[in-house]
């Protein structure tokens, strides 16, 4: 798949988003350092996850990915951690339960600290300094000291990386995801209102459930994935030094695999066809991600998949569509009608978050929950105009009980935004939104369902 390309190789191709470390050679001593760590995940690993994603490219799976916008090292806590995965765990329930499918679950989590910048440089009151690129470059701080970036941080990202893998292991195979904790995944502050009511109704239903099929024999000690889970984990390759360092020959496959998440993606502002991201990106085995928004022509995408998946394999690459609600019904359908014309097996999913991002009169940055609704379901109304799969949805969210998204069944008002606005970077729905997104997407995904059970009995009379 990738030739003679090496790790190193996108050294030789223009890159943006890239900081400029000032010391060199301690920029280079620490990827040296992480050449020498043990790897994050496993190649054994994303591939398993890559075939998971092939179920998705075919219809017969939904992805769920989601997490923070950008973690921090100052919000670093497991109660943060496990409460996330009380989100995403209470989402992929909602969606499991609407669909019939299985939903492959991947989080935003451990080493997404690196985020583009729309300008190099940050102006405040007069001072003007290099922009915050997340806790993986610089500190948020608006100061010359700490506006420089620190390439030890990239060391600090892997440790904080290292613990997290560690605990969402634990959860996701030591018995919190079980089924049977159904009723403890709701999060305190989601304890009232609608949303809490649908999703309790959902839980007695998959109670009874589980209460039928151990009647039946069938309990955890008998079928594992009752009470385990499969959990991945994904970030932007910004920082194309720190992934370099990561990547390791396969004993099993020799092929080259990025060991600091399973799974990777190509931001909208990295994605040029001669980029250093895109070079590196093609060379790895993980299963990776595209974003792909408004600017993007047909002609330009079907060059990337050429480039990012030769072998047209249908777990390899995903699409994350971010338009914004005013342009999905405009700009997609193109797409779509291109990718779908050339026989690309890929996975179609829907960021509504990137795209709908404002500013509040209040001065807060925001995106409003209407807008967000509206992208999701802008973008699954053109699959079903054009007959292809909608197969997932990528989401920033928090576990924690944030007012940085507007609107919704809580109401959050411009004014209300300043209550608990602890976002480092981008807005994120909290968990009660998320969960109020999760049963409105899981009612689409319902009537596609039904709808598809309608037609197979009428093909089935006809023949």
């Amino acid at each position: 798949m990738s030739g003679n390309w090496l790790p190193e190789s996108w050294r030789n191709k223009p890159v943006v988003q890239v900081p400029e470390y000032p010391d060199s050679d301690a920029l280079e001593a620490a990827e040296n350092k992480l050449r020498n760590y043990p790897p994050l995940v496993f190649a054994g690993e994303a591939r398993k996850l890559r075939a998971q994603l092939a179920d998705v490219a075919e219809g017969k799976a939904f992805l769920l990915q989601g997490g923070d916008c950008a973690e921090s090292f100052a919000e670093f806590h497991p109660n943060n951690i496990r409460d996330t995965f009380r989100v995403l765990l209470q989402m992929a329930v909602v969606l499991t339960f609407a669909s019939g499918k299985p939903v492959v679950k991947v989080g935003r989590l451990a080493g997404q600290f690196a985020k583009p910048r729309s300008s190099d440089v940050e102006e405040q009151n007069g001072v003007t300094l290099p922009s915050y690129r997340g806790d993986m470059v610089n500190d948020m701080a608006f100061s010359e000291a700490c506006r420089v970036p620190d390439p030890e941080r990239m060391v600090q990202v892997y440790n904080q990386s290292a613990s997290t893998l560690n605990l969402l292991r634990a959860f996701a195979q030591g018995g919190y995801a079980d089924l049977h904790e159904v009723h403890r995944w709701n999060l305190e502050f989601v304890s009232s209102g609608e949303q809490a009511k649908k999703y309790a109704e959902l839980a007695d239903r998959i109670d009874e459930a589980m209460t039928f099929m151990a009647a039946c024999g069938l309990t955890p000690d008998v079928a594992p994935q009752l009470r385990e889970t499969d959990f991945y984990t994904s970030h932007e390759a910004l920082l194309l030094g720190y992934e370099e360092a990561m990547t390791r020959v396969d004993s099993t496959s020799g092929a080259w695999y990025n060991t600091s998440a399973h799974m990777l993606w190509i931001g909208d502002r990295t994605r040029q066809l001669d980029s250093g991201h895109v070079e590196f990106m093609r060379g790895i085995a993980n299963p990776i991600g595209l974003k792909t928004g408004p600017s993007q022509t047909p002609d330009d995408l079907l060059k990337l998949i050429d480039q990012l998946n030769p072998d047209n394999d249908p777990g390899r690459l995903v699409l994350i569509s971010r338009m914004g609600h005013q342009k999905v019904e405009e700009k997609l359908p193109d797409l779509v009608r291109a990718v779908s014309r050339e026989g690309k097996k890929i996975v179609w999913t829907c960021d509504p978050m990137h795209g709908n991002t404002i500013k509040a009169q209040s001065g807060y940055k925001t995106r409003p929950f209407d807008h967000i609704l509206r992208e999701v379901q802008g973008f699954f109304a053109v699959h079903d105009a054009e007959g292809t799969h909608a197969g997932g949805v990528h989401i920033e969210l928090t576990g924690q009980n944030v007012t940085e998204c507007t609107g919704g069944a809580q109401a959050i008002t411009d004014e209300g935004l300043s209550d608990r606005y602890h976002t480092h970077c981008d807005p994120r729905l909290n968990a009660s939104q998320s969960l109020e997104l999760a049963f409105l997407v899981g009612e689409h995904l319902k009537a596609k369902r039904d709808q598809d059970r309608k037609d197979d009995t009428a093909r089935e009379a006809a023949e």
